[in-house]
């Protein structure tokens, strides 16, 4: 996966190589050289192949925290029914009667 990475790398440094050693050039020119054919076509090309496996992993961790809220909610709900289920008394899921009749107004 990296083979073309490195193969342009080097042909950039053979460039910057070239550049230095020439009669006509410089360091800086084989510095600038080997930055702007090299390093930075390489930096935006590694960064685009690694675009998938960031994806991919941001997806699974937002799956493990769907998971974990699942979870944590289903766990939430089993302890609420639990520690409801001792104070209904009324094991027939019918909605509890009005001990209080409501209070209407006279005519």
């Amino acid at each position: 996966m990296y083979i073309i990475p490195i193969a342009w790398l080097y042909v950039a440094l053979m460039m910057s190589v070239a550049e230095a050693t020439n009669s006509n050039g410089t360091v800086l020119g084989a510095i600038v050289t080997f930055v702007l054919y090299g390093l930075l076509p390489i930096a935006l090309m590694v960064y685009f192949m690694g675009t998938p496996g960031r994806k991919r992993k941001i997806r699974a961790q937002e799956m493990a925290e769907r998971e974990a809220a699942i979870a944590a909610h289903a766990a939430a709900a089993a302890s609420n029914e639990a520690a409801t289920a001792s104070v209904q008394p009324d094991a027939a899921s019918q909605p509890p009667a009005d001990p209080v009749a409501p209070v209407g107004k006279e005519t």
